[in-house]
């Protein structure tokens, strides 16, 4: 009796790095968790009471329709799976567009409408900030992507927001780290190494969120009634340097001398385009691309998140330093360093 009072809850792209820390919140708030995941997937970590897994048929819109119909309806959706990288561009839009709009579509035709569909979302959706005046970007701004990736996301926005089926949330995180987490890893591993170099000649504004306070904000905006056709950047609310991000690195890490850089952008222009002609030629995602380059070059990282402190009273757990410590302290216990 307990467990069919339970909520039950769909997150998609359960086997990722946030879509994990997603699963573990759930959890520990007493849902029935529906883990989305793809045959390939690792799953290892997505075992034990309250977790099922379900391979949706994104790309068969009538299949997908009558997979939903059949599992029946979930109380909440958080569409979390999506595409950041790929040899093949026009995955993008399949992915992270077509895909959304297919789930959408056949929760509302199984006549499964959720109470609320979170969809995470990224900042990439707006494009370029303020690089004179480094004012913070707002979500009254116009969305101007700049890459193919931000493109494909703003379409899935653009649907999820068009349609009228069931209130929804979208999330857009600024840098997302912590345990598990590959891209800031290789940073971090690099300064543990004692090289250290940054890009561009003018340093980044950047902003972080501890993936832990991500997922806390995910289902704090699904539980909240108050919260319905709401966007919202998600960030701790401090801005830093490449260059007070690196510091703060070697600090945790104890090292202490590190030799550091400042790469010019054509030069990091240059070395994206030939590691994704590498990347081509054999079939495998690239981390450094052109995509890639533009959020690199990027120098306005900073966003507003008055919005998401007013209606969700947000205030992090984790400060940056809080949380690289944990991170880092991760890294070396599971081997990564």
């Amino acid at each position: 009796m307990q467990k069919d009072n339970k909520k039950k809850v769909l997150i998609t792209g359960a086997s990722g790095f946030i879509g994990g820390f997603l699963v573990k919140e759930a959890l520990q708030r007493g849902y029935e968790v529906w883990a989305g995941v793809r045959k390939s997937s690792n799953t290892k970590e997505l075992t034990g009471a309250g977790i099922h897994l379900i391979d949706l048929c994104y790309h068969d819109l009538p299949a997908l329709n009558s997979q939903i119909k059949e599992q029946g309806k979930w109380d909440f959706v958080i569409h979390n799976a999506g595409l950041t990288k790929t040899t093949d561009k026009k995955q993008f839009d399949v992915v992270n567009a077509t895909y959304t709009h297919h789930l959408i579509q056949a929760l509302h035709a199984a006549n499964c409408e959720p109470e609320k569909f979170l969809l995470m979302s990224s900042l990439s959706s707006f494009g370029k900030g303020d690089e004179t005046d480094f004012t913070p970007i707002r979500i009254t701004d116009e969305q101007k992507p700049d890459t193919v990736y931000g493109s494909s996301k703003l379409k899935g926005e653009n649907f999820l927001r068009s349609q009228s089926w069931f209130p929804y949330v979208i999330l857009r995180p600024t840098g997302v780290y912590g345990p598990g987490e590959k891209d800031y890893f290789m940073e971090i591993k690099s300064i543990r190494s004692g090289i250290d170099f940054a890009v561009g000649k003018i340093p980044q504004r950047i902003t972080f969120i501890y993936v832990k306070d991500l997922a806390r904000v995910a289902l704090d905006a699904l539980e909240n009634t108050s919260i319905q056709n709401k966007e919202y950047f998600v960030a701790d609310g401090e801005v830093y340097t490449d260059e007070e991000f690196a510091h703060l690195i070697q600090k945790i890490l104890g090292k202490k001398f590190v030799l550091r850089g400042r790469i010019p952008l054509w030069l990091v222009k240059t070395a994206c385009i030939c590691s994704e002609t590498i990347g081509r030629i054999f079939n495998k995602s690239m981390t450094l691309n052109s995509d890639k380059y533009i959020i690199l070059k990027q120098r306005n990282w900073i966003c507003d998140i008055t919005p998401l402190q007013d209606d969700l009273h947000f205030v992090p757990s984790y400060n940056l330093e809080k949380g690289l410590k944990e991170t880092i302290g991760w890294y070396k216990e599971n081997g990564w360093l």
